[in-house]
């Protein structure tokens, strides 16, 4: 009868540890509380983002000479590994510098870093015009290393690459499994490195005004960190505390058990 009673207290004890794991706050932070039906008109933003040191470029330059033209698109040394469903594929590009700049064939060093691809396609347009190198040159230019960070209380901590470069924070945390119910929607922490400088951005993804946010949609390399809520806090404090004492109460069961069955 008494091993019996142990036995019960025993399962008790592990009902109880199974539930302290297992408790989490119900009530979540939704994403733009308090949204009616509307249309909201998107400001007039320059999202382009800026060349970074370190970027590497796809620089096509083509003319109605495509003899001519074959020079300038010289595969180059630098290259990024993107994953496809395919497997992975690897594309050559230009790699801005320590200095900022990138090399061209004929052309050579040209300012890369802290302008933006149009930017750079004019500059590199102007530079071949006033040489005479080619007639109606057309210049396209891609980033093939632009790729953002997801990490925190997210569903699948990940590095996503961005092939066609635009991304929104909002398809970023998609992809990474969405915040989980001990993440923090209204403080998520945005890291974007301009010029040599990290700035920290603080975003509310519970204010519909954050649709208007120039910080909407994701830059190359940013970093998006869900930081966990203060329910995920106070459950890893009591599973800290509460657990230890759990099992030395089962380990203490265990002994006297033994010595009831001698």
């Amino acid at each position: 009868m008494k091993i019996l009673k142990l036995s019960n207290l025993i399962v008790l004890l592990l009902s109880l540890l199974i539930l302290v794991e297992g408790c989490i706050e119900s009530k979540q932070v939704a994403y733009f509380k308090n949204s009616v039906d509307t249309i909201i008109t998107l400001p007039t933003l320059d999202n382009e983002p800026i060349i970074q040191k370190n970027d590497i470029l796809s620089i096509q330059i083509s003319s109605l000479n495509e003899n001519a033209s074959l020079i300038f698109n010289t595969p180059n040394h630098a290259s990024t590994i993107t994953s496809t469903n395919a497997g992975n594929t690897e594309a050559g590009g230009y790699l801005v510098d320590n200095e900022g700049n990138i090399q061209l064939p004929i052309l050579g060093n040209i300012k890369a870093a802290g302008i933006t691809k149009s930017n750079l396609k004019n500059n590199i347009l102007q530079l071949i015009i006033s040489k005479n190198l080619l007639v109606d040159p057309v210049i396209t230019i891609r980033h093939l290393n632009f790729e953002v960070t997801i990490i925190g209380e997210v569903g699948k901590p990940t590095v996503i690459n961005v092939p066609n470069e635009k991304i929104s924070i909002l398809k970023s945390l998609g992809i990474a499994g969405d915040i989980t119910v001990y993440g923090k929607k209204n403080n998520v922490l945005l890291i974007r490195e301009i010029d040599n400088k990290r700035k920290i951005i603080r975003i509310d993804l519970g204010d519909k005004g954050f649709l208007q946010s120039p910080y909407y949609y994701l830059a190359p390399n940013d970093i998006v960190y869900v930081e966990p809520n203060k329910q995920k806090v106070r459950n890893a404090n009591v599973n800290q505390q509460l657990v230890p004492t759990i099992l030395s109460g089962l380990s203490i069961v265990a002994v006297i058990i033994s010595q009831l069955i001698k």
